[in-house]
């Protein structure tokens, strides 16, 4: 199931409900999900949590324009791609693909630009995705401007279905 949201309408608070009622009913579940980061109201980056209680920085606003060495960029955020990564990546390659009799949920909040600067992770997700034993409750970007290679490649696939929450 992946879920095509727009922005602020409570995607964050949908999937921790969602992995809450999963994790009471005994589901196995695992993955991660991106927090907003607040600094006196106003929105200063994102959080990258694990369902196993890991954080980390996935975005920090950037107060300097210019920039002398590699920088990932979404309009004002700098993506921080190594925390990311040592976030992410371990989990999603140690994700159950079929060895046991129950099928394991993993939760992949999001998959956006931010996080598609990672080859790994675009290389993590397709694998978890064609693994048979894993079941995947993903968030996609709402299709603007230019189309984004993975989300399309997910959004058209026959073994995903895609409900929009607006």
């Amino acid at each position: 199931f992946i879920l095509s949201l727009f922005l602020g309408v409570g995607k964050t608070t949908l999937i921790q409900k969602v992995t809450q009622a999963l994790k009471s009913s005994g589901v196995p579940t695992d993955g991660f999900y991106t927090e907003e980061v607040r600094e006196g109201g106003r929105r200063t980056g994102f959080d990258v949590v694990t369902l196993s209680g890991k954080r980390g920085p996935l975005s920090r606003v950037s107060s300097d324009s210019s920039t002398s060495r590699r920088e990932y960029r979404v309009g004002q955020y700098v993506v921080d791609l190594v925390s990311f990564e040592q976030l992410v990546l371990p989990m999603l390659r140690n994700v159950d693909h079929g060895n046991g009799a129950e099928k394991k949920i993993c939760v992949i909040d999001e998959i956006g630009k931010m996080e598609l600067f990672s080859q790994a992770f675009i290389q993590a997700v397709r694998q978890t995705l064609t693994g048979s034993g894993t079941v995947v409750l993903g968030t996609i970007p709402i299709p603007k401007g230019k189309p984004l290679d993975l989300v399309e490649e997910i959004r058209s696939r026959k073994d995903v279905k895609v409900f929009t929450v607006s």
